[in-house]
């Protein structure tokens, strides 16, 4: 077992299940979880203003230890510079957005409460701005960004993960 880095950022396309890793992480290591949907959604799903979003995440940033589950393009350049590794979760689309189907079909029914107390809707799954359709405007770029940052990082180190079964066997390593 390697020691794991103090400060970890998660990133990955829509559904890849980038919050379930940073919550595995959390608990394997101790390091305290913050949810970037929870910086960037107010309750209502209202979004977070950005001047806000960028205050709260560099409260965050500013301890010594963290695990973020994403980053927003709009704050990179604050969590960046803290960042002592970037996981990348490059799952294929079928596997990613088969999970985040069944995500949001079991949110809807059971009304579960997430980002600040918001539910998923099933006129929601299916409006212009549905997590699914989201998943598909920005999986491309997502990726491109991934591949780019494991092939010249962006400062901290970057592991590039393919699979749920390569995720599982470097999550035993910390």
């Amino acid at each position: 077992m390697t020691s794991a880095p103090d400060r970890i950022v998660i990133v990955g396309v829509t559904g890849s299940g980038k919050s379930t890793l940073a919550r595995a992480i959390a608990a394997r290591t101790g390091l305290p979880f913050h949810s970037a949907d929870d910086i960037g959604w107010q309750p209502g799903w209202v979004g977070t203003p950005d001047d806000e979003q960028r205050r709260l995440v560099a409260e965050v940033c500013a301890q010594e230890r963290w695990v973020l589950d994403a980053v927003y393009s709009k704050w990179q350049d604050i969590v960046l510079p803290r960042t002592q590794l970037v996981v990348g979760l490059d799952y294929p689309r079928w596997l990613s957005l088969s999970r985040l189907v069944r995500r949001t079909l079991v949110r809807v029914v059971t009304r579960e409460r997430i980002c600040n107390g918001n539910v998923e809707s099933f006129r929601q799954m299916f409006s212009a701005d549905s997590i699914i359709r989201w998943h598909f405007t920005s999986f491309a770029a997502k990726r491109a960004r991934i591949r780019a940052w494991a092939a010249e990082p962006p400062g901290p180190a970057v592991v590039r993960l393919t699979s749920p079964r390569e995720t599982r066997r470097w999550l035993a390593t910390l």
